[in-house]
C-alpha cells in the first residue's frame, strides 16, 4: 500500500500555523485570492502572513513575494491559482520551504475529469510524502479558532461550545452557515474538503476524536456528505465520539439512484449505497437530516440539555402554532399530554380568563412576562407528566417583548427541564430576538421544524459497542460448506446446511430427483405439501412453486409437469405451514459491508418495500429496532384472529444472520423468503445463498 492510501492524521501546520502564505493572494477583493487574505487581516490570526505573487510586491498591506525561491519556510500554505500551477508550487514548498498543510481553493481537478484527478492524485502523494495535510481541492478553504482560510462569507465569530462543522461541498457549506447563524447557532470551526484528494469529512472527523478533550472540544458535530469514501473509517470515530459524550448529526445527499440495479435477489433489488449509508449512520448514533434548514435545527436541538423524556408541555400565546407544534411531535413519537395535576386550578387562577392550562398551555395574546413564569415554574415544580417545554411567543407588533424573553432566558438557565424557545416574529421583534441571542440563546423561529428535529434527536439510538456478544453458531461445519462451495447460488442441501450450523430454525424438507421419491417425501412430511423446483432463481415466475397439493395424483402430475422446466436439478417438498410470511436477507454494499435486512415476506416484499436495514454486525436491539420501524408492524401483533408473531425471535434470527455473514463474508446476497412466523416458531421455508469467494 502507498503512503497516500493510509488515513491521514491533519498536522499541527494545517490545525494551528504559525505562519501561512496565500498562493495567488490579490489585492482585488472579488477574487478568491483576496478574499482569503482580507479574512486572515481581520480574522484571529496571530502568525506571519505573506502572499506570493509574481506581479507584486505588496497586497492589502502585506508583504508578497515575486519568487518562490524567496519566500521564508512557511508551516500553511491556501492556493487561489489555477489548477495546472498547483503540482509544481507544492512540489517546492514541501522540498525546500518545509510546507505541511496546504489548502488548495482553486477547482479544475477531478471534478473536471481523468486528467485533473490525475493531477489531484499526484499533489495527494506529494503532500502525504512530505508528512502533511491536504484540504481540498476545489473547497472554500478552513474556519477554525487560529485562522480563517476561506474566501467567501459569511465568516462566523468562533465560540469553542459552537458546533463543528465539516462539509463536502463549499458552496453548501456557507449555505447552510447561512441558514443557521441568523437563528443563533455558533460555530467552533468549519473544515471544507471538497474533492477530498487526501482529506476528507472522515479524516477531519478522526482528527477531532483522536484530539478530542471533554473540557474545551465541542460536543456537537454537524456533517455534509455527498460521498462516504470510508465508510468504516466514519462509523468507527462518530461512534466514538459520541461515547465520548458529542451528539452528530449530518446531510447525507444523494438519495435516489439514476436507473435501476439489475438483481437476482429480493435483497439484491432493495439494498443500494444510499440504504447502506443510512444504516450505517444510524448504527453510528448519527442523526440524519434532509435538508440545510432540518441539519440546523437539529444542531440547534443539539446545542440545548439533552432532554429527558418524550412528554412536552407547548406554553403558547397562539394557538395555531402550538396546534401545528402537537402535531409534528405526535408525528415523531413525542408527547402532549393532558396536565392531570391538581395544582393546574390554582395555576388557571393566575391568568388571564379564556386561558387553558389543558397542554398547550395557551395564556393568550395578552399573556405577560409574569404569567410565563408563573406557568414555566409549575411546569418546572408541580406538573410531573412533563419532562420538557416548548416556549411560542411572539409579537403582533404591539408592544416590546424584552421582559418576555428575559424571562425566557433565565428560566433556560435556571430550570432543570429543558426550554426550547419558538419566536417566530423574526420582523416585528427583531431587535428583541437578537438581545436573545446575544446571550448565547438559540431561536426556533419555526415550530414544526422544532417539533421534527426534537423526535429525531430524542429518539436517536446510541452507538453500539465496539465489542458484540457473538452468537452460538457452527463456525466449523460453517466453513466447511463453503470452502467446498463454488462461486454463485449454493444448492439447496447447502444452504440447509448452513441455516442449521447457525442454528436458524427451517422447515423440514425433502430434495427427490424421482416421482418415486417424491411421493415418498410426501408420505412422511403428511398432505397437503408444497413443490418447489430446485435449481431455478426465480421460481414462482416459471410456475416452479405450487401450493397445498393435497394427493398421491396431484403430486405425482405436478412432479412431471415441474421436473421438466428449464435447469431443473430436482424438486423440493415441504409440509404447507400456516402463519404470517416474515421476510430476511443480506446484501454485501462494498466499502460498507454486509446488510442485513428484514420485513413482511412473500410477495409484499417486492410490492410494498416495506424493509428495514442494519449494518452487520448486528446487535439484538438493533434488530428490534429495525422490527420497531417496519410500517407493517402492526400485522406482527396479529389481525383479524390471527395469532401474533413473536418479535423477539424474530430479531434473534436476524442476529444468528448477521453472526453467519460474519462467518461467512463470501456472502453477496441471501434471501430468506419467506419465514414463517407464529407465535410459538418462525420458520425458514425458502433461503437462498449467492457466494462470491475473490
Amino acid at each position: 500500500m502507498c503512503i497516500y492510501d493510509l488515513v491521514q492524521m491533519l498536522v499541527k501546520e494545517l490545525i494551528k500555523p504559525n505562519s501561512i502564505v496565500v498562493v495567488g493572494g490579490s489585492k482585488d477583493l472579488r477574487k478568491p485570492g483576496g478574499k482569503v487574505v482580507a479574512n486572515l487581516i481581520n480574522g484571529t490570526f496571530q502568525g506571519s502572513l505573506y502572499v506570493l505573487n509574481p506581479k507584486e510586491t505588496e497586497v492589502q498591506g502585506i508583504k508578497s513575494f515575486q519568487d518562490m525561491a524567496d519566500l521564508p519556510d512557511t508551516d500553511c500554505a491556501i492556493l487561489a491559482i489555477a489548477a495546472k500551477y498547483c503540482y509544481d508550487t507544492i512540489k517546492f514548498l514541501c522540498e525546500h520551504k518545509k510546507t505541511k498543510g496546504f489548502i488548495i481553493l482553486s477547482a479544475g481537478f477531478s471534478e473536471e475529469g481523468p486528467e485533473g484527478a490525475k493531477m489531484e492524485e499526484e499533489i495527494s502523494r506529494i503532500v502525504s510524502q512530505a508528512g502533511g495535510s491536504l484540504i481540498g481541492p476545489n473547497c472554500i478553504g478552513v474556519i477554525n479558532q487560529n485562522y480563517q482560510g476561506v474566501f467567501t462569507s459569511p465568516v462566523p465569530n468562533l465560540y469553542p461550545g459552537g458546533c463543528d462543522f465539516i462539509s463536502g461541498s463549499g458552496a453548501t457549506a456557507v449555505f447552510i452557515m447561512e441558514t443557521a447563524m441568523p437563528n443563533g447557532l455558533t460555530f467552533s470551526s468549519i473544515y471544507s474538503v471538497g474533492n477530498s484528494a487526501q482529506v476528507g469529512v472522515e479524516e477531519v472527523l478522526q482528527y477531532m476524536d483522536e484530539t478530542f478533550d471533554p473540557q474545551t472540544s465541542s460536543k456537537v458535530k454537524l456533517l455534509y456528505l455527498e460521498q462516504i469514501h470510508k465508510p468504516q473509517l466514519l462509523l468507527k470515530h462518530a461512534s466514538s465520539l459520541i461515547r465520548k459524550g458529542c451528539r452528530i448529526a449530518a446531510i447525507k445527499a444523494g438519495v435516489s439512484e439514476a436507473g435501476s440495479r439489475a438483481a437476482s435477489s429480493h435483497t439484491g433489488a432493495l439494498a443500494g449505497s444510499d440504504t447502506a449509508a443510512d444504516a450505517l449512520l444510524r448504527k453510528a448514533g448519527i442523526v440524519r437530516c434532509f435538508s440545510r434548514a432540518e441539519l440546523a435545527a437539529v444542531g440547534s436541538v443539539f446545542m440545548h440539555k439533552k432532554l429527558e423524556g418524550g412528554n412536552i408541555a407547548i406554553i403558547t400565546h397562539a394557538g395555531g402554532p402550538a396546534v401545528m407544534l402537537t402535531d409534528a411531535l405526535a408525528e415523531g413519537g413525542l408527547h402532549v399530554p393532558p396536565i392531570e395535576s391538581a395544582k393546574k386550578e390554582e395555576l388557571l387562577e393566575k391568568l388571564h380568563p379564556g386561558s387553558s392550562v389543558a397542554n398547550p398551555i395557551d395564556f393568550l395574546a395578552t399573556g405577560t412576562a409574569e404569567q410565563l413564569e408563573l406557568i414555566i415554574d409549575y411546569c418546572e415544580t408541580h406538573f410531573d407528566e412533563v419532562d420538557g417545554m416548548i416556549v411560542i411567543f411572539g409579537s403582533p407588533g404591539l408592544f416590546p417583548v424584552d421582559e418576555v424573553y428575559e424571562v425566557l432566558d433565565n428560566k433556560m438557565r435556571s430550570c432543570r427541564k429543558t426550554i426550547f424557545p419558538v419566536l417566530p416574529s423574526v420582523i416585528n421583534a427583531e431587535k428583541e430576538i437578537k438581545k436573545f441571542q446575544e446571550k448565547g440563546r438559540i431561536n426556533f423561529p419555526d415550530e414544526v421544524l422544532l417539533g421534527t428535529a426534537l423526535a429525531k434527536a430524542f429518539y436517536l439510538i446510541s452507538p453500539v459497542s465496539d465489542k458484540l456478544p457473538i452468537p452460538d453458531i457452527d463456525h466449523f461445519k460453517i466453513r466447511s460448506v463453503i470452502e467446498k462451495a463454488s462461486d454463485g447460488f449454493l444448492p439447496p442441501e447447502k444452504v440447509c446446511a448452513l441455516l442449521d450450523a447457525a442454528k436458524i430454525p427451517r422447515v423440514k424438507e425433502w430434495i427427490v430427483t424421482t416421482e418415486e421419491q417424491a411421493i415418498q417425501a410426501a408420505r412422511e412430511s403428511g398432505y397437503p405439501v408444497v413443490m418447489k423446483v430446485a435449481g431455478p432463481i426465480h421460481k414462482t415466475e416459471m410456475g416452479g412453486v405450487v401450493l397445498d397439493v393435497r394427493s398421491e395424483s396431484e403430486l405425482s402430475a405436478e412432479y412431471l409437469r415441474m421436473i421438466r422446466i428449464e435447469g431443473a436439478s430436482g424438486i423440493i417438498i415441504q409440509p404447507l405451514l400456516s402463519g404470517l410470511e416474515l421476510f430476511a436477507g443480506l446484501k454485501l454494499e462494498p466499502g460498507y459491508g454486509h446488510l442485513v435486512m428484514c420485513g413482511l415476506g412473500g410477495i409484499f416484499v417486492e410490492v410494498l418495500k416495506d424493509v428495514t436495514t442494519g449494518l452487520s454486525p448486528l446487535t439484538y436491539e438493533e434488530a428490534m429496532d429495525m422490527i420497531g420501524r417496519l410500517q407493517g408492524r402492526d400485522m406482527l401483533g396479529g389481525v383479524r384472529g390471527q395469532d401474533p408473531v413473536d418479535e423477539k425471535r424474530f430479531a434473534e434470527i436476524l442476529v444468528r444472520l448477521s453472526a453467519l455473514v460474519e462467518s461467512v463474508p463470501e456472502i453477496e446476497e441471501m434471501d430468506i423468503n419467506p419465514l414463517i412466523g407464529k407465535k410459538e416458531e418462525i420458520v425458514a421455508v425458502d433461503a437462498r445463498i449467492r457466494i462470491k469467494k475473490s
